[in-house]
């Protein structure tokens, strides 16, 4: 007991440079930071960004918010945190052809030049293209850091592939509980300002529409479903960051039962999550991140759909609703659509069995903790 009290005052003992896009930024990453920032600063030193630390923490996502971020853990090698396991999108958006060429021939060989001039030239349509997925281009990063730290177990192997000697660490994505309690009056009343229904089942989509949020496939089976129980409702809630999926959908979108709302700010967000019965939130393809939006929802006891992928696999069988990916996607989806829709009591108790195991296994102390031990463990290792 006191060699583990020595360990934890070690820990507690070690400066923690926090790397991370941070609120007002438009990003589960930021949101993600700030929760866990606030919560290692309770038991240590951690400072935003200095100049010099003992062991950075690096926050890196796919897209240009972390470009600063990604260059610093290059030259200052500290724990990079991956909330994904994919970050080819990104330096397509940093590099020029040749850089592009030479980073892809880093990960893959020498051989694969060929491939990634195709893939420079085909980099239009990375949002939906697999292969933009299967080709993380991780291992840079992965190979020049201390420590990676990972959310789920798609995300560790890739990491692993890339890199086979580094450390990986799985920490399961944190979860906060809101910091206002919403009532249901308040979800009552926010449904009836956004002219839903009562008595409705509302299904929810939210966050960054990209394809891989498979819109297409939840709006067409949802006009079935629809068709078939009027007392249905769909909200559609975020920013479109596909150009061609915005044109795709916007014919879908004023159909009968659909609500369409722009990004949600903090409290509104909660006050939706709360007014919706059941959140769909597909992803393929993976790009081995956790949602945070899944996170959040399961932890306030709604029922979520999500893709059946290796990313999800932490989740209890009871505690979420697995949707088959690929062929039988919208068939899978329409099934379980229609059956929440029609037993309301079954999706009640997934979600109470998800706000169970949320609430175990992904509070934002836990997570904090593990963090601090992570960064103590690699302060030690190079003292």
């Amino acid at each position: 007991a006191r060699g583990n009290g020595a360990v934890r005052q070690a820990e507690e003992a070690v400066t923690v440079g926090f790397y991370a896009p941070l609120p007002p930024a438009r990003t589960g990453v930021a949101d993600y930071a700030a929760a866990l920032l606030a919560e290692m600063k309770k038991h240590g030193r951690v400072e935003v960004a200095p100049a010099n630390c003992d062991v950075a923490l690096y926050h890196l996502g796919n897209n240009g918010l972390h470009r600063d971020i990604y260059r610093r853990a290059l030259e200052k090698p500290g724990v990079a945190v991956l909330h994904d396991a994919v970050l080819h999108h990104f330096l397509l958006g940093q590099l020029d052809e040749a850089a592009y060429v030479e980073e892809f021939a880093y990960n893959y060989g020498e051989w694969n030049r060929g491939l990634a001039r195709e893939l420079w030239r085909g980099r239009a349509s990375s949002g939906s293209d697999r292969r933009y997925f299967d080709y993380p281009m991780l291992r840079r990063i992965v190979e020049r850091s201390r420590a990676v730290v990972v959310h789920n177990p798609a995300a560790a192997r890739v990491a692993g592939e890339h890199a086979s000697q580094a450390r990986v660490v799985e920490i399961p994505h944190l979860f906060v509980r809101p910091s206002s309690a919403i009532g249901g009056a308040e979800a009552i009343r926010w449904r009836q300002s956004a002219g839903i229904d009562i008595g409705s089942f509302l299904f929810g989509v939210f966050g960054y529409l990209r394809e891989s949020k498979r819109l297409m496939t939840v709006l067409d089976a949802f006009r079935e479903v629809h068709r078939a129980c009027p007392r249905t409702a769909l909200l559609i809630a975020g920013e479109f960051v596909s150009s061609d999926l915005q044109r795709a959908v916007s014919a879908m979108l004023p159909a009968p039962g659909i609500v369409r709302r722009p990004h949600l700010a903090d409290r509104e967000f909660w006050l939706a999550a709360r007014a919706v019965d059941c959140c769909i939130n597909l992803r393929y393809p993976a790009a081995g991140e956790t949602s945070g939006i899944a996170i959040r929802m399961m932890g306030i006891g709604k029922p979520v759909m999500l893709t059946e992928s290796l990313e999800c696999s932490r989740f209890p069988e009871d505690a979420c609703m697995r949707i088959a990916p690929g062929v039988a996607e919208r068939d899978s989806l329409l099934e379980h659509m229609t059956l929440v829709a029609s037993m309301p009591d079954v999706a009640a108790a997934i979600g109470e069995r998800a706000a169970a195991h949320i609430q175990g296994g992904h509070g934002v102390e836990k997570a904090a903790a593990q963090y601090r031990e992570v960064c103590g463990t690699c302060f030690s290792l190079s003292s």
